[in-house]
C-alpha cells in the first residue's frame, strides 16, 4: 500500500467555490518556520486508498430538526451553554461518506461543523452559523494495520474505547487524556496529554499518519493520507495535526499510531506498555482548616516540586498528579496522585511526593491510598458533573509554579463563601518525556513546561451564565495582571492549550497583552501552521473562532 493516498469525489457543480466552516473538557474529583510556504506543500497525487476503498460508500444518515434523534445529536456537547442548531446532522460511517458530505456542503455554500466525543469546552462546534454538523461518533474502529505497522483509529472513537481495545488486544496504550469519553479526533489534533505523558511523551509523539478530508482551491473535497516520513510530500499536513487544533485543515477520519522508536512488526512492540497496577493517593485539605498562609504554601510547594522533578529519566517518570484547588463551597482542596504500582519503591516515592507537597503547609490533611489495575483505573469516568453542566474554562502552561502574589489572588477568589459555582483550578503534572522533543518537531510548541493548568467553574442554571462567566474571567485576568490578563510566554508562563479553548483570548477586552491569541496557543509554530492552512484549506472551509488563519 502506498504511504500517501487520496480519495477524490466527482463534483456535481464544478464552478461553485463557496467557503463553508468548522470546527472539549472538565472538572474531575480526583521550525522550520514559515519559509516552508504553500509552494512546498503540493497538491496530493491522486491514488486510491485500498483500506478506504474496501468500505461500502453507503449514504450517511441524515437527521433533520423534525427527527426525534435531532435533540440527542445536537445537545450531546459537554458544555450545556452551547447547543447546535444546524439544518441537518450527518452521521457518517466511512471516509467516502465524509468526502461526499463535505462536497455537498461546499457546493451548497453551507458552513460545516464536526463533532467527535462532544467535549469542546467553548462554542466552536455549536456555532449558530454551522449549517451541516458532521457527527463522527459511528466511525470508532480500532485495529492493527500490518501494512503501516501501526494502529489505525477512526476519528470518532473515544479515548476509553481506544484504551480498552489496545490494552486487551495487544497490551499497549497511548499516553492520552484521563477522560475516557473524550473523542480522539479533537484530542489528538490539539496535542493530547495525560497520565503517562511524563514517561512516554504527548499523544502526538506517537502519531504516524493521519487521513484528512480536505477541500482544494477548486472546491473539490478529497481524502488525503499524510505521514511523518521525511520524504512524504504531504508531511506538513501530518505536522499540522500534531497540535494545530481540530477543525482547521479538514476533517480527520483516521489516525495511525506507532511510537517513533518502535522496531519490527509485532503490534505488541509498536506503542508503550502501561503498568500492571497503579498505586493511587488522594490527599484532602478541608477549607475549614485552610488559611491563606497554608494555601500559599501548598501552591508554592507543589510548583517547586515539579520544577525540581520534571526531567525525563527520573524515578518519578510514571507519576501523574493533579492538584485541584476547589473553591470553599465544595469543602476541600484535593491532591490526586498515581504512580506505577509495580515499582519496588512505589510507596516510598509516593510518600516523599505527598510529604514534599502537603507536609509543610502547617494544617492537617487526610490521605487515602489504594491499588488498582491499570485499565480499571483508566476507564473510570469522574467527569460527569450532573446538573452542573454549564461551564466556563481557561488554560495555561507553567514553566514554574505560581508566585506568592498569584496564590494570594487565587485564595481571594476561591475562599469567597458567597461564590456558589463549583470552581476548580486544576494543576496537572507535566514535563518529563514531553520536554525531550523539540518545539518545532510537532505543532505542539510548549516543550519546557512542568505543569498544565485548567481553570473551570460549573453551574446549573442558564439565568446565571453571565455571573459565573464574569467570575472566571475576572479571576484569570487578575491572576495574569502582570502580563495583560493572559499567560504570555516568559520565564514563568508558556501560553495556553488549544484543547482548553477560550475565545476570550481573542477579545482585546480580556487580552490586553498585545500578544495575538494564536501566538498564545502556537507560539513560533504559528507561521508554519498558517502556511499549511493556505495550502490545504485555501478557501477557509474549515473554520471556527479559534482556528488557525492563513494570515
Amino acid at each position: 500500500m502506498p504511504e500517501n493516498q487520496e480519495t477524490p469525489v466527482k463534483r456535481q457543480q464544478p464552478d461553485s467555490r463557496p467557503a463553508a466552516g468548522l470546527t472539549r473538557r472538565a472538572l474531575l474529583g480526583t521550525a522550520a518556520a514559515a519559509g516552508a510556504g504553500a509552494a512546498l506543500l503540493p497538491e496530493p497525487a491522486r491514488a486510491a486508498d485500498p483500506v478506504a476503498a474496501a468500505t461500502p460508500a453507503a449514504a450517511p444518515v441524515t437527521v433533520a430538526p423534525s427527527d426525534a434523534r435531532y435533540l440527542d445529536l445536537t445537545s450531546r456537547g459537554y458544555n450545556a451553554r452551547f447547543t447546535a442548531a444546524p439544518d441537518s446532522v450527518r452521521l457518517v460511517h466511512s471516509t467516502q461518506q465524509v468526502v461526499a458530505v463535505v462536497q455537498e456542503a461546499v457546493d451548497g455554500g453551507k458552513r460545516i461543523g464536526v463533532r467527535g466525543g462532544g467535549h469542546c469546552l467553548d462554542g466552536l462546534v455549536d456555532d449558530p452559523d454551522v449549517r451541516v454538523l458532521v457527527d463522527m461518533s459511528e466511525m470508532d474502529a480500532v485495529r492493527h494495520d500490518p501494512v503501516r505497522r501501526a494502529f489505525l483509529v477512526e476519528g470518532g472513537a473515544t479515548l476509553g474505547h481506544v484504551y480498552r481495545t489496545l490494552y486487551l488486544e495487544w497490551g499497549v496504550a497511548l499516553p492520552g487524556g484521563t477522560c475516557p469519553t473524550v473523542g480522539v479526533g479533537g484530542h489528538v489534533s490539539g496535542g493530547g496529554y495525560g497520565a503517562m505523558c511524563r514517561q512516554h511523551g504527548a499523544v502526538v509523539d506517537h502519531l504516524y499518519a493521519v487521513e484528512v478530508v480536505t477541500v482544494d482551491a477548486s472546491g473539490t473535497a478529497r481524502a488525503v493520507v499524510a505521514t511523518r516520513e521525511p520524504d512524504d510530500p504531504h508531511r506538513e499536513l501530518w505536522w499540522a495535526h500534531t497540535g494545530g487544533g481540530g477543525g482547521t485543515f479538514g476533517i480527520v477520519t483516521r489516525y495511525w499510531f506507532r511510537s517513533a522508536d518502535a522496531t519490527g512488526s509485532d503490534p505488541v512492540n509498536l506503542l508503550p506498555r502501561p503498568p500492571k497496577t497503579l498505586l493511587k493517593s488522594t490527599v484532602t485539605v478541608k477549607w475549614s482548616d485552610l488559611t491563606e498562609a497554608a494555601f500559599t504554601a501548598l501552591v508554592a510547594d507543589h510548583g517547586g516540586w515539579h520544577a525540581r522533578n520534571s526531567v525525563a529519566g527520573s524515578a518519578y517518570d510514571s507519576l501523574h498528579s493533579v492538584l485541584i484547588l476547589y473553591n470553599r463551597v465544595q469543602g476541600a482542596v484535593v491532591l490526586n496522585s498515581q504512580i506505577d504500582g509495580t515499582l519496588a519503591d512505589a510507596s516510598a516515592l509516593l510518600d516523599a511526593y505527598v510529604t514534599a507537597v502537603a507536609g509543610g503547609i502547617g494544617v492537617p490533611y487526610t490521605e487515602v491510598r489504594s491499588s488498582w489495575p491499570w485499565l480499571k483505573t483508566t476507564l473510570k469516568d469522574p467527569y460527569d458533573t450532573g446538573l452542573y453542566n454549564r461551564t466556563k474554562s481557561k488554560g495555561a502552561y507553567l514553566r514554574k509554579g505560581w508566585s506568592a502574589d498569584q496564590a494570594a489572588t487565587l485564595y481571594g477568589y476561591l475562599s469567597d463563601a458567597a461564590y456558589d459555582g463549583h470552581a476548580g483550578i486544576l494543576l496537572y503534572s507535566y514535563g518529563g518525556k514531553v520536554n525531550t522533543v523539540a518545539a518545532t518537531a510537532t505543532a505542539l510548541a510548549q516543550r519546557d513546561s512542568v505543569l498544565k493548568a485548567n481553570f473551570t467553574t460549573y453551574w446549573p442554571a442558564a439565568a446565571d451564565d453571565d455571573r459565573h462567566v464574569t467570575w472566571m474571567r475576572d479571576l484569570y485576568r487578575d491572576l495574569y495582571a502582570d502580563t495583560g490578563g493572559v499567560p504570555v510566554p516568559n520565564d514563568t508562563n508558556d501560553g495556553s492549550y488549544i484543547n482548553y479553548p477560550d475565545t476570550d483570548l481573542a477579545d482585546p477586552a480580556w487580552n490586553t497583552s498585545g500578544v495575538p491569541w494564536q501566538s498564545l496557543y502556537f507560539k513560533d509554530n504559528l507561521a508554519r501552521l498558517r502556511a499549511v492552512k493556505a495550502a490545504w484549506d485555501p478557501n477557509d472551509v474549515f473554520r471556527h473562532r479559534l482556528s488557525v488563519t492563513a494570515s
